[in-house]
């Protein structure tokens, strides 16, 4: 058994032992953690801003774009997967997403905390259209976290079933909102000011 298997099968005993009540807690407490995290620095961009200047983030919104762009394909690529009944591949592919997925939010945390908020100046019809692909992509992506834990951790304790379940309803979501962070990001790409 290689390090990475029996890491693998420590992390499923645990969660295994673990009670339905207390994961849930878990999962909720994090996502809720995350989500006010996040929410605070978008009503206060810069608020752990460097003494020194900040950092240089203004390749992070393309950087960005791109992890929740291949998080797209991965989770397509997931699916594909899985219906043709390739589990490891599948479970190879999902692991991958959910790491990209975890690079862009600290990633994304860090731009905002350097980064004043970059307001969208399209005029017409587009504006309207705009935020309402950024309001849909916010709301989905702040309730794509908890579906993508109970997710993942239904696998990792072998409950395929409401994996399956679960599943079927996070994967069209989670799909939708990366696919969303490019377009939202190609946008308002014209008018960052950097």
């Amino acid at each position: 058994m290689s390090n990475y298997d029996g890491l693998q099968s420590q992390q499923a005993g645990f969660l295994r032992e673990m009670s339905e009540k207390s994961l849930a807690r878990i999962i909720y407490a994090v996502s809720i953690v995350i989500c006010l995290a996040v929410a605070f620095l978008i009503y206060f961009p810069q608020a752990l801003a460097l003494s020194s200047g900040g950092i240089n983030v203004s390749y992070l919104p393309r950087f960005h774009a791109f992890l929740n762009g291949s998080c797209t394909l991965l989770l397509i690529a997931g699916y594909v997967a899985v219906r043709q009944k390739k589990y490891q591949l599948h479970k190879t592919l999902m692991l991958a997403c959910f790491l990209l997925s975890s690079i862009f939010l600290v990633s994304y945390v860090v731009y905002h905390s350097q980064a004043a908020a970059t307001k969208f100046g399209g005029e017409g019809i587009i504006r309207p259209i705009y935020f309402t692909i950024l309001l849909t992509h916010i709301v989905l992506a702040a309730a794509i976290l908890p579906l993508a834990l109970f997710t993942i951790t239904r696998s990792w304790r072998g409950e395929f079933a409401k994996h399956r379940k679960i599943a079927r309803i996070t994967l069209p979501i989670w799909i939708y909102v990366t696919a969303t962070g490019v377009i939202v990001y190609f946008m308002i790409a014209p008018y960052y000011k950097f």
